[in-house]
C-alpha cells in the first residue's frame, strides 16, 4: 500500500502554525515511507475565504520547504483539488445516501431546534439533534419539499451502535452513538457540510492516512460512518496533540503570534523553524534538539507522536533560531542582511558600504538571534543613518566622566598609527588606565557617540570598520553636544 496523506487548510484566515505543524508531520511521515503528501483547499466557506489567505498556505508551506505531489498549483489525478469545484461532487454523494436510506431530509427550523435544545438541557438530556425527522416517510417528505420547505440532509446514524478505531498516537478510541446526533451533510442552502466535503474527498483521492490534530477527535467517528455508508476504505487516523503555549493552556494570541506568516516575517529561518516544529509532539531523541531536514526523515514515524500537549515556547524558538544563524555560511548570511539593511535605509547600498557590511557580518553573526535584529545592528555604519538611543544617552552620556573620556579618546585615537582593530583596543585600554576608568565608564560613552546605542558589535572591531574619519568625526559630534 502506498501512504497517500493530505493536508486540507480552509483559507479563511492565514496559516496557523498548528496548522503548519500538522502538515509538516504529514510530510514527513509521506516522505519516511516513500508515500503522497497532497495539499487541498477546503474552501466551502466561500463568503470567507480569500485568495490572500490562500497564498499565504502556499508561501508558509513552500518557505517550510515542504513540497507537494499532489494539489492545488502542482495538479494530479483529481482536478484543481479546491472542494469549491466539487460542489456536484457532494450533491451527488449526498443523493446517493439518501436513496440509500443511510441519510434522511429535515425540515425543523433553527428555532424549533434551539427550543428542543434549551428544554433537553434543562431535563438533563443531551441536547444533539432528537431525530424527529427521521420517522417522516419518503412520500411525506416529498410532499414537504414542493411546497418549499426548507431542509437540511442529516446522516442516519446507527442506533444503537458503537464506533470503534485505533488510532496512531491515542490507541484504541471508542464512540458511542448516544453521543452522536443525526448531523447534517447538506445545509439549506445546498452547501456541504465539513463532515460530507472533507470525508468524500479523502475517500475519492484514496487518502490511506489522517493526521490531524486533536480537535478533530469528535468529527472522526462522523467521518467513518460517512465513509462506510459510501462504501469507502476507512483510513487510519492520528491525532496530534494541541499546541498550547508556555502557561499550560491552548496556544491563542495572548502567547504572541499564532501565523506562520509572522514568524516568516520576523527574522526567523526557515531551517530553524522546521526543526522546532518537528519538537512539537515529537522528538529525535533524548539528547537532539538540532538537526537536519533529512535527518527528522529518517526517524520521523507517527506512533512516536506523543498524546501529550506540545508546547510552543518563543524564547526557545528564538535561542534555536540564533543557533542555526550562527551555524551559517558567513557568506550566505551576508547575502541575507544586504536586502535587510538595504530596506531599512530605504536605498540601495554602495560598493564601499557593502564592503563595510562584509567586514562587520561576522560580529554580528555571532550575536542575533534574529535576522530581523541584522539592521539595527549594522545601519549605524552609513552616514546619515545615525542616531542616539535616548536611553543609552541619558544613562551612559550624562555622566561627570563622560566629557575627559570623550576627550582622551579622541586624542588617543588620533594618533594611533595603522588603523586596525588590536591598535585601537591598545590605545584605549592604556586610556583607561590614564584616567583610572573601568571600562563601563570609559568605552561605553565611546560605543554610544559611535554607534547611537549601548548595544552593538565589539567596540574596536566596529571602529576599525567605521573607519578613523568617521569614528573621530562621530566623537566629536557627540563631544559637542554634551
Amino acid at each position: 500500500m502506498t501512504v497517500r496523506v493530505r493536508i486540507a487548510p480552509s483559507p479563511t484566515g492565514l496559516l496557523h502554525v498548528g496548522n503548519a505543524r500538522a502538515a509538516l508531520f504529514n510530510w514527513l511521515f509521506a516522505r519516511h515511507t516513500g508515500g503522497t503528501f497532497i495539499l487541498r483547499i477546503d474552501d466551502t466557506d466561500l463568503a470567507r475565504s480569500e485568495n490572500e489567505y490562500e497564498e499565504d498556505v502556499l508561501t508558509g508551506l513552500g518557505w517550510l520547504g515542504l513540497d507537494w505531489d499532489e494539489g492545488v498549483g502542482v495538479g494530479g489525478p483529481y482536478g484543481t483539488y479546491r472542494q469549491s469545484d466539487r460542489l456536484d461532487r457532494y450533491a451527488e454523494v449526498a443523493g446517493l445516501l439518501l436513496a440509500a436510506g443511510d441519510a434522511y431530509y429535515c425540515f425543523c427550523t433553527p428555532s424549533e431546534l434551539d427550543e428542543r435544545r434549551k428544554e433537553a438541557q434543562a431535563q438533563g438530556r443531551p441536547p444533539g439533534y432528537d431525530g424527529r425527522c427521521r420517522l417522516l416517510g419518503d412520500a411525506e417528505a416529498g410532499r414537504r419539499q414542493e411546497q418549499g420547505e426548507a431542509a437540511v440532509i442529516r446522516l442516519a446514524v446507527p442506533r444503537p451502535g458503537v464506533t470503534t478505531f485505533d488510532d496512531i498516537v491515542r490507541d484504541e478510541v471508542r464512540f458511542d452513538h448516544d453521543a452522536i446526533d443525526d448531523f447534517v451533510l447538506v445545509r439549506s442552502d445546498g452547501s456541504p457540510t465539513y463532515h460530507l466535503a472533507s470525508t468524500v474527498d479523502d475517500v475519492d483521492y484514496q487518502i490511506t492516512h489522517v493526521a490531524r490534530g486533536e480537535d478533530l477527535l469528535s468529527s472522526t467517528p462522523k467521518h467513518i460512518l460517512i465513509t462506510g455508508a459510501m462504501g469507502g476504505s476507512v483510513p487510519t487516523y492520528a491525532h496530534l496533540p494541541l499546541l498550547f503555549g508556555p502557561d499550560g493552556k491552548k496556544l491563542s494570541k495572548r502567547h504572541g503570534d499564532v501565523s506562520l506568516k509572522a514568524y516568516r516575517d520576523g527574522g526567523f529561518l526557515p531551517e530553524a523553524m522546521f526543526n522546532y516544529m518537528c519538537l512539537l509532539g515529537w522528538s529525535y531523541e533524548a539528547e537532539t534538539t538540532v538537526f537536519t531536514r533529512e535527518q527528522a526523515i529518517e526517524r520521523f514515524d507517527l506512533s512516536a507522536v506523543s498524546k501529550n500537549a506540545a508546547i510552543f515556547d518563543p524564547e526557545k524558538l528564538e535561542w534555536m533560531n540564533g543557533v542555526y544563524i550562527r551555524a551559517l555560511d558567513p557568506a550566505d548570511f551576508i547575502d541575507r542582511a544586504f536586502p535587510l539593511v538595504e530596506d531599512e535605509l530605504g536605498r540601495e547600498l554602495s560598493g564601499a558600504e557593502r564592503e563595510q557590511v562584509v567586514a562587520l557580518g561576522p560580529l554580528v553573526q555571532e550575536r542575533v538571534k534574529l535576522l530581523t535584529e541584522v539592521p539595527e545592528m549594522m545601519t549605524f555604519l552609513f552616514e546619515g543613518a545615525l542616531s542616539y538611543d535616548e536611553t543609552s544617552w541619558r544613562k551612559v552620556m550624562e555622566t561627570e566622566t563622560t566629557p575627559s573620556a570623550l576627550d582622551a579618546a579622541i586624542d588617543r585615537l588620533t594618533a594611533v598609527g595603522e588603523w586596525v582593530a588590536a591598535d585601537i583596543e591598545a590605545e584605549l585600554r592604556a586610556m583607561l588606565d590614564e584616567l583610572e576608568l573601568n571600562a563601563r565608564k570609559g568605552l561605553q560613552p565611546i560605543r554610544v557617540a559611535t554607534t547611537g546605542s549601548t548595544v552593538s558589535p565589539p567596540l574596536f572591531e566596529t571602529l576599525e570598520v567605521l573607519g578613523r574619519e568617521v569614528t573621530l568625526h562621530r566623537l566629536r559630534a557627540a563631544r559637542a553636544k554634551l
